[in-house]
């Protein structure tokens, strides 16, 4: 039995996933307000491990948790229509640049807040 949802994929509205690197973090939020206001969903990083909590005190916790939320963060740009890469100044760090590598693989449009080297087309 299809079980039908409130929206059709057509008519619910645009999920744009935030990438970008942690060292930015009031950008995402920033970035949401507005994706939000346009009538987006935004799905975010929902850890900053750059700041002390008690969930990645211990080193081997913290790298554990780093693996989980790079998976995590990748399976929102599978549900995600789109990408938008926060990169004030232009910076895209190495997690940030493999995200968007994934995206390019899977045909996502990837938007920048902030002009950078690889806009233009790849081969």
């Amino acid at each position: 039995m299809h079980h039908q949802t409130a929206y059709s994929s057509a008519s619910r509205p645009t999920i744009v996933v935030l990438c970008g690197s942690t060292r930015y973090w009031d950008q995402p939020a920033e970035a949401n307000l507005y994706e939000t206001a346009a009538g987006r969903i935004a799905l975010a990083p929902g850890c900053n491990l750059k700041q002390p909590h008690p969930l990645w005190a211990d080193p081997a916790q913290a790298n554990r948790f780093k693996t989980v939320l790079d998976d995590l963060h990748l399976r929102k740009i599978d549900l995600a229509d789109e990408v938008l890469v926060i990169n004030p100044e232009g910076y895209i760090g190495d997690s940030t640049r493999s995200e968007i590598d994934y995206a390019r693989k899977l045909g996502k449009p990837i938007r920048y807040t902030h002009p950078a080297p690889e806009t233009g087309p790849r081969q």
